[in-house]
């Protein structure tokens, strides 16, 4: 692998990054040394069809022997697609020997966020569940990893959710996520190349979805 450990960059290698937790497939690539793109698709139900297929032609002229990492958002968000990138994540990494980042979605929409406003604020996203519940998560920017998670993913009643926003001790912004998340896949890589950055290499074993429910009713 041409990467170097000692400083983290990448040199001639790429980091590649898949959102399919939502009705988008969002692929991103870059070795962070301007070479970068990053483009998004409405698949919804048509993901499990197109999917690799997009991969293999979104990743040229770059090969699967350039990358030195993949990232991938793990969820919340629809269970067959969050599934299902998953599953690509992990089997590529694998047999690649490269480390998998699970980047949490929620995660993603509130780095977003912070780079178009500079907010240094808390951020509290708040994402519709099944059965009338709903994620929530509160997270702040921070100059070494890129956020910090003050309020960890969780499924609650919305009762709930206000009850903990009406306690916070800081002053918060909060963010309504949508259910088209593609577009933030470029966070999902740059979350996953900080952590990059700092020598961690997570194992593709490691990386596990978050779905928060269970897709069958009273699960």
């Amino acid at each position: 692998m041409n990467s170097n450990p000692q400083n983290g960059t990448l040199v001639k290698k790429y980091g590649l990054a898949l959102h399919t937790a939502s009705r988008e497939l969002g692929l991103a690539i870059s070795n962070f040394a301007g070479d970068s793109r990053c483009q998004t698709w409405n698949l919804d139900r048509d993901l499990a069809t197109h999917l690799h297929q997009y991969l293999v032609e979104f990743i040229q002229p770059q090969t699967w022997a350039d990358l030195a990492f993949i990232a991938v958002a793990k969820g919340p968000g629809g269970f067959t697609g969050t599934r299902m990138g998953m599953v690509t994540a992990r089997t590529l990494a694998q047999q690649l020997d490269i480390p998998v980042f699970a980047v949490s979605t929620l995660a993603a929409v509130a780095y977003n966020s912070s780079k178009k406003s500079m907010s240094t604020q808390d951020m509290a996203l708040q994402m519709p569940a099944q059965r009338g519940q709903l994620f929530g998560a509160v997270y702040s920017v921070n100059s070494n990893s890129g956020l910090t998670e003050l309020f960890p993913d969780t499924v609650m009643t919305p009762e709930s959710w206000q009850e903990k926003l009406a306690s916070w001790g800081n002053s918060y912004q909060l963010i309504e996520v949508g259910s088209e998340l593609g577009s933030s896949v470029f966070s999902v890589l740059e979350l996953a190349y900080l952590e990059w950055k700092q020598g961690i290499r997570p194992d593709w074993s490691d990386a596990l979805p978050y779905y928060g429910q269970h897709p069958v009713q009273g699960k």
